[in-house]
């Protein structure tokens, strides 16, 4: 019986696996070129790489479109398969056709096409309440955009705007970065002119950090609403930008260190902001350490 049942969920498996071969397939034209631009496709999907990433977006209900394994990935997708939707298109490809479409210089075998949530400014000012919203102002490494992402998930922020100048969320290194978090966490690309005037309608007040004068974090006051701006990693916010900050924050550090990684920076300045929630049970534990 055993025997049987393996047997039945193989052919099923192989069934669904469909093997693609030419380099000029649409669908593995379009993964290939999202992964390039770091954009999204015209019909809104966007392209993921690596086991982490795919099981995230699963978790995150994110509706894949088209999954794609590598040939040496076959045991990944007997794994991943029962989880997949069954309009989902799943293809197996080449090992050296696979590589070669994907962003990662060490391929895990699996790749998708995900169709992405996209969110309304209302939609963001409506978690304000909850907490801070962050503002990527110019910020241009993937990797700090990345970790802004996660740690403003985890710090209970209620979403973050990217306005002119910022690199893509849909950049790979952006999406690796983000541990997942970019699929939760609503996002807006925006003019900093109509974010700013947004923030304002809304009573928002503006904070930026600053690596050399400013209010001591330990002195800030977090009461909502709040903005929390994080400029570019050389040359920090633009100057009509900063012009319109109401308060900038400095983080104490050692006086040799010039300044703080971006990502790093945003980080600490989530968790103090988190941590002085006190009113949200969600961190009753971070505020009483």
């Amino acid at each position: 019986m055993k025997r049987d049942a393996k047997a039945g969920q193989t052919t099923l498996q192989d069934s669904r696996l469909r093997p693609l071969a030419g380099r000029h397939n649409p669908r593995l034209k379009e993964l290939r070129l999202a992964f390039r631009r770091g954009e999204l496709t015209a019909q809104g999907e966007c392209a993921i790489e690596g086991v982490k990433l795919v099981e995230e977006a699963l978790r995150s209900s994110q509706r894949l479109t088209s999954v794609f394994f590598s040939e040496s990935a076959r045991p990944l997708a007997e794994k991943l398969l029962p989880q997949l939707n069954s309009r989902t298109e799943t293809r197996v490809l080449p090992n050296a056709l696979f590589n070669s479409v994907v962003s990662s210089d060490a391929p895990q075998g699996v790749a998708a096409l995900i169709k992405v949530r996209s969110f309304s400014a209302a939609q963001i000012m409506e978690r304000l309440p909850s907490g801070p919203v962050v503002v990527a102002a110019g910020l241009q490494d993937p990797g700090n955009l990345g970790t802004i992402f996660r740690s403003a998930e985890a710090f209970g922020a209620a979403g973050i705007f990217l306005t002119e100048g910022t690199v893509g969320p849909y950049n790979p290194k952006v999406l690796r970065g983000s541990a997942g978090s970019i699929f939760r966490l609503p996002f807006l690309q925006i003019s900093s002119g109509e974010l700013i005037a947004l923030l304002r309608q809304h009573g928002v007040r503006l904070l930026a950090t600053s690596s050399h004068k400013g209010t001591p974090l330990p002195e800030v006051s977090w009461t909502p609403p709040l903005a929390i701006f994080i400029g570019n990693e050389g040359a920090g916010l633009p100057r009509d930008l900063m012009q319109q900050i109401q308060e900038t924050i400095v983080i104490p550090q050692a006086a040799q260190v010039e300044s703080l990684n971006a990502g790093v920076a945003a980080s600490i300045v989530l968790y103090e902001a988190a941590r002085n929630r006190k009113s949200s049970s969600q961190f009753s534990v971070l505020s009483s350490q």
